[in-house]
């Protein structure tokens, strides 16, 4: 009650925060999102040349990812601007303009791509007074990844003046230093409850970029479907719902491409022993019987070798040293009554759990011989943390308090409370997924740097194509800007109350950019708006 009374309450001032009755955004808002960890701003307006230019430096300059980043961004900014430059180009008109350059300075030439790489930058945005740099925007970045999210924020700070014609930056001069709060910054797709087609991947992919995610949690398989293709059980993706609903081993590596040039990592998951029906579809004898289809049967030696023969395909597709193996809900009741199953266990003096345990063990052993570091569900831990391997990443979900148990024993972690960052939840207001906090309950320093991030969750059973951008869309940012932004800048003064405003106009931008992003603040996410209006009024 007392959420939805704060809902409310920030609603019925937001309006007047962010539009006026002119419909002018309010230009005491910082216009950002996520929020840098510092920034200072001043009250110009610079102009920004349509043939923006790039200066590289640094040992990193010359990246490809970084080329591409700037082409990327340079559509994006001047996307109004194509008409208007080719009239001038036609008449012989070159107007002069305070930003003509972006110099980029990236340190270092490493391109590689995981968990904690530097995503720090700092980015200057000056007029020429001349003390500045003649004409220049300058990002300086220890990596690539850093660059990209100085990019970012750039194409942020840049709008797009209708009365002008012309790309402006207001309350300039701006200096921005920058670093995201948490490591991993995750969304889960779900690809077996239903199938998404590959450009539709990509745009989530994209659209992540933009709120500075970095780590697509890609949850392939289950037991509904197994779309993906492995040459070392071929059988497998017959348990796809159609043959035109399946990812060859060459789609999957065109997405962990995709997503690395926008500096996002991929972790896939396959999720044992349970959630594996689909698998049975080719491969019958991984069922313990018909009429049980899941757990994967204990007693054979080929389930494992099943799982092996998965992660060695895998592992040439995905290089980010996080693989997650699920061993969530696994429903042990009928490995007691297949005769088969039973005997083993009896032979071996074990009970379900037991087996349950074993099986986890097992695959996390293969996982690791691969130099994978294991991510597994909080069941595990709940259920045997002591028997875990010690590299063991702890996924939560099922409710609050699982954090702070599993780094008390020096387990990693990453916060995915359903509550509050299951986006199939749709009942849950962007607010409090905005005040969920990765780290209650933990105040010991050095156990909160045992909490990698978090995880916001797309589930698939009730999204497809048709619905999951605007499902994922503008929540996902919320626990965006907690993962990325310093609690303190988020808190302070009026930041939170400010929070709305901000996620609005955000959302806004997301729809420019062809993201269909679903209203803030209706009151089941993914709906449509209720009446014609701004969409910075919904």
């Amino acid at each position: 009650m007392s959420s939805l009374f704060l809902s409310l309450f920030i609603i019925s001032h937001s309006l007047c925060v962010l539009v006026n009755s002119a419909g002018e955004v309010n230009d005491s808002l910082t216009l950002l999102w996520p929020l840098p960890a510092e920034f200072t701003f001043g009250n110009k307006t610079l102009s920004v040349d349509p043939a923006l230019s790039l200066v590289v430096g640094g040992n990193g300059g010359g990246s490809g990812i970084l080329k591409l980043g700037f082409d990327r961004y340079r559509e994006i900014i001047f996307k109004n601007n194509h008409g208007v430059l080719a009239l001038n180009t036609l008449r012989g008109s070159r107007q002069s303009y305070d930003i003509s350059k972006l110099r980029i300075v990236v340190e270092s030439a490493d391109e590689d791509l995981q968990l904690g790489v530097d995503e720090s930058y700092t980015l200057f945005v000056v007029k020429n007074d001349g003390k500045s740099i003649v004409g220049e925007a300058t990002i300086e970045a220890n990596t690539v990844y850093g660059a990209l999210r100085a990019l970012e924020t750039f194409s942020q700070l840049c709008t797009f003046d209708y009365g002008s014609k012309s790309v402006q930056v207001n309350k300039a001069p701006w200096y921005i230093k920058d670093s995201p709060r948490f490591a991993y910054r995750g969304l889960l797709i779900d690809t077996s409850r239903h199938y998404l087609p590959i450009e539709v991947i990509k745009q989530v992919i994209q659209s992540m970029s933009y709120a500075k995610l970095n780590v697509l949690h890609w949850h392939v398989i289950d037991r509904e479907s197994f779309p993906l293709e492995v040459p070392s059980y071929p059988k497998l993706w017959n348990g796809a719902y159609t043959k035109w609903e399946r990812y060859t081993v060459e789609d999957a590596i065109e997405i962990v491409n995709f997503a690395k040039t926008r500096g996002i990592n991929v972790m896939a998951e396959v999720d044992v022993p349970g959630h594996a029906e689909s698998w049975g579809t080719g491969y019958p004898d991984l069922w313990p019987s018909p009429s049980c289809r899941e757990p994967l049967d204990v007693s054979k030696d080929l389930s494992l070798d099943v799982i092996s023969g998965i992660l060695t395909d895998m592992r040439k597709i995905f290089p980010f040293e996080l693989f997650h193996l699920g061993g969530d809900e696994v429903n042990t009741t009928c490995w007691n009554t297949t005769q088969h199953v039973k005997q083993w266990l009896e032979e071996r003096n074990m009970t379900t759990k037991d087996a349950y345990q074993y099986f986890v063990i097992k695959a996390q052993e293969i996982a690791i011989s691969k130099e994978w570091t294991p991510v597994n569900w909080e069941e595990t831990f709940n259920t045997f943390p002591s028997k875990l391997n010690p590299k063991t990443v702890v996924h939560n979900w099922l409710g609050s308090g699982v954090c702070p148990k599993a780094v008390a024993k020096g387990f990693r972690c990453i916060f995915s409370n359903q509550g509050v960052w299951y986006l199939d939840h749709l009942d849950v207001p962007w607010d409090v997924t905005y005040d969920a906090e990765p780290l209650e309950g933990i105040t010991d320093i050095s156990q909160q740097k045992l909490v990698i991030g978090g995880e916001v969750c797309m589930w698939g059973e009730t999204a497809d194509t048709s619905d999951v951008q605007q499902t994922i869309w503008p929540r996902a940012a919320a626990a965006a800007e907690r993962l990325w932004s310093r609690r303190g800048v988020t808190s302070r003064g009026n930041s939170y109350a400010t929070a709305l405003s901000r996620l609005q106009y955000f959302r806004c931008l997301l729809n420019r950019r062809g993201v269909q992003a679903a209203p803030v603040t209706n009151f089941y996410a993914r709906s449509p708006p209720t009446w014609s209006g701004s969409c910075y009024d919904q």
